[in-house]
Order: structure tokens, then C-alpha cells, then sequence
């Protein structure tokens, strides 16, 4: 009887502690997406200290990181179903750095060693060096954030995107760099050690930003073609160029996107 007694009770103390037990992993679950978005933030913090002290190469490995956190994440959030409003804000705020802050200093590096080492009789003056390096680096997360801020109010922009996303900018950046310090090719090499080139990219990249033309989201709801034609070209097109230039097709990636997304609207 006494061990009868004793199993009533652990049974009673199991079903009343089992609606907390269950308050604690839902609440868990919830939080994985964000944490996965402090990992982004994190990354983007870290390759920011790496390229303020000049080591873009491994600023730029961190920027992927971030990146894929930041995939992890909006995944995470539609596996677990772990929607809120502050893990939104708190991605919002994390892209800002990783993918605007954190290129834009890599950006002021390269415009730094280029303008440094520069003959050019029109890049001599000391003043508009420093205007070059105070304004056209700053561009690209001033642009980047803004182009967040209009992506958090318009309802328009959950299949396709309007302007060109953060995460494509700072791809288009650490692409550039990463691919010129593997293939050590000479075209890379005179691309950013171009001061008119660097600035005309900083420019249109963030004009891209804010701009309202249509690109292709990256979401996929299913795998079927029908849907998702301009997806599928996409990745067709990137596995062609990959295995025929290899390391030196990475910065081929965003002008393919943005083709990719003018295709998709014939379908």
C-alpha cells in the first residue's frame, strides 16, 4: 500500500509540473531563432575588430559566418514556428552590422591602402582623401539601414524583394576580396587597387540598396520548378560559372542574381 501511496503521489507531482515542463521548452524553442541572430551579430562585431586592424581576409570569413547564421535563423524561426516581433527588430539590427558596418570598413581599408599609394595628381590633396574615406565607406550601411527599415513596413516584400538585400551587399564586398586573395589574379588585384572603381562599387551597390527594382527572395516554400524557375536559374548559373573560373566566379554571384530575378519576371 505504502508504494502504491508513493506512486499517487510522484504521479500528482509529475501532472502538476508537467505544464511547466512544457512552458520551459516552448520557451526554449522560441528563443533558438534569436540566439542563432546573436551568433550573426557576434560574427559581424568580430570581423569588424578584424578589419579596423587591417585583416580584411579573415573579416571577410567572419562576414560568411554571419551569413549563414543569418540563414539559420529565418530557418530556425519557420521550422520551430518561433515567429516574434523582437526576433525581427533584433535581425534587423544584427544585419546592420555584419552586412553594413562590416563591409563598409572593409571598404574604408581598401580605399585607404589605394589612396595611400596613389600617384594621381587629382588624389594628392590631403582634405579630399580624408572626404573620400569619411564619406564614401559610410554610404553602405547608411543605405543598408535604410533599406531595412523599409523592408520591416512593406507588406509587398515577402516573395520578392524591392532593392537589393543586405546580405547581397556585404556578399559583393567580401566576394571581391576573399576571391582576389585565393586566385590571385590580376584583375581582382587592379580592382581594388583602383580608387575610382572602389568608389563607383561602394556607390551602385549601395544605390542597389535602395533602390525599388524587383529581385528575386531566396525563401523556398517547395522544391517544385513551377514557382520557382528564377530560383533554379539562379543555381544553375552559379554551378556553371563555379566550375569553370572556380574561387574567381565568387563575386559572378550578385550580377547572377540580379539576372536571375530579371529572368524570373517572364515567368
Amino acid at each position: 500500500m505504502l508504494i502504491d501511496a508513493n506512486l499517487i503521489i510522484k504521479e500528482k507531482i509529475f501532472l502538476n509540473l508537467l505544464p511547466f515542463r512544457i512552458q520551459i521548452s516552448q520557451f526554449k524553442m522560441k528563443h533558438i531563432p534569436n540566439i542563432i541572430t546573436s551568433l550573426n551579430l557576434l560574427s559581424g562585431f568580430v570581423a569588424i575588430i578584424f578589419a579596423a586592424n587591417g585583416n580584411i581576409i579573415t573579416a571577410s570569413w567572419l562576414i560568411l559566418a554571419a551569413m549563414i547564421f543569418d540563414f539559420l535563423d529565418g530557418f530556425s524561426a519557420r521550422l520551430l514556428k518561433a515567429y516574434s516581433t523582437i526576433g525581427k527588430e533584433l535581425d534587423s539590427l544584427a544585419d546592420v552590422v555584419s552586412f553594413g558596418v562590416a563591409p563598409g570598413l572593409i571598404i574604408y581599408h581598401l580605399l585607404n591602402d589605394t589612396l595611400s599609394l596613389s600617384s594621381s595628381p587629382v588624389l594628392n590633396s590631403e582634405v579630399l582623401k580624408f572626404i573620400i574615406l569619411m564619406i564614401i565607406p559610410a554610404i553602405m550601411p547608411v543605405c543598408g539601414a535604410l533599406r531595412l527599415a523599409v523592408f520591416n513596413v512593406d507588406s509587398t516584400q515577402a516573395n520578392t524583394f524591392k532593392g537589393l538585400p543586405i546580405p547581397a551587399n556585404a556578399l559583393a564586398v567580401i566576394s571581391v576580396v576573399i576571391a582576389g586573395h585565393n586566385s590571385q589574379s590580376l584583375i581582382f588585384n587592379s580592382f581594388t587597387s583602383s580608387a575610382f572603381l572602389l568608389i563607383l562599387f561602394t556607390i551602385i551597390l549601395s544605390l542597389l540598396m535602395v533602390s525599388r527594382i524587383p529581385l528575386l527572395s531566396l525563401k523556398v516554400a517547395n522544391l517544385k520548378f513551377k514557382g520557382n524557375e528564377g530560383r533554379y536559374i539562379l543555381v544553375g548559373m552559379v554551378l556553371i560559372v563555379f566550375a569553370i573560373f572556380r574561387i574567381n566566379a565568387f563575386p559572378l554571384i550578385i550580377p547572377l542574381y540580379i539576372i536571375a530575378s530579371a529572368l524570373s519576371l517572364l515567368f
